[in-house]
């Protein structure tokens, strides 16, 4: 593939999962100073790593997470935050990976991503009134024993 495509196809991606609004308003904020580097994100982050079929887009919702977590990168969260329900992500599945998060990255920086996610769906839920809010898993569907019924 040439550059060409794997931008073109990264685009594509880009929007598909951060949203035609965030890409669009991206391409607007064009500079000479960022037009390099919006372009290398667009073919490779996009047009390389999320296009590729070995993981559902779920998936590398999470892991984004996780490392934006990981990373104490606030911004990146809250942007992917936003973005992991194009994924197909629910609240539900972005709480668990949160939660996960404490163990591995540190209870500090979990309690700050909580914080963010509870502002980024407050104003998603604001913006967004008349939208139906993510569909959440049944708790007994989840891959977490306990919370099954004991039968």
């Amino acid at each position: 593939m040439d550059e060409r495509e794997r931008y073109r196809r990264g685009l594509s991606v880009r929007r598909q999962v951060l949203g035609r609004p965030h890409v669009d308003q991206a391409a607007r904020d064009l500079s000479g100073f960022n037009r390099d580097f919006q372009d290398l994100i667009t073919r490779y982050a996009w047009g390389e790593v999320w296009s590729r079929p070995g993981l559902p887009r779920s998936t590398r919702s999470l892991l984004t997470l996780a490392m934006m977590v990981a990373l104490n990168r606030p911004d990146e969260l809250r942007l992917h935050l936003r973005a992991a329900f194009n994924t197909g992500l629910t609240r539900d599945q972005i709480g668990e990976a949160l939660l996960q998060s404490a163990i591995y990255c540190g209870v500090p920086a979990a309690n700050a991503a909580f914080h963010a996610a509870a502002e980024v769906f407050a104003e998603m839920d604001t913006r967004q009134p008349g939208r139906p809010r993510p569909a959440r898993p049944s708790k007994e569907s989840g891959p977490n024993p306990s919370r099954r019924k004991r039968r």
